[in-house]
């Protein structure tokens, strides 16, 4: 699917001058809070992301490795 700004690329394709100043101001800028900023280490999945004591998995990865990190699962199942 091709978004809005890939078309704009598109159409400035041709004049680099043109393209270039539009990259320069409407390109996304990383923040430290974005979302994709801290991807899961095991995956790369960017969703569902626990960070909580620098553990920075995705919540399914999370789940498969807990038992090896020492983590234990308590309530009615466990």
């Amino acid at each position: 699917m091709e978004t809005s700004f890939d078309k704009i690329l598109k159409v400035h394709a041709n004049n680099p001058a043109k393209r270039a100043r539009f990259l320069k101001f409407n390109k996304h800028k990383m923040t430290s809070h974005d979302r994709r900023a801290n991807p899961c280490i095991r995956c790369g999945r960017a969703e569902a992301h626990i960070s909580v004591q620098g553990l920075d998995y995705c919540r399914q990865c999370f789940r498969e490795v807990a038992p090896e990190l020492g983590f234990k699962k308590y309530g009615k199942e466990a």
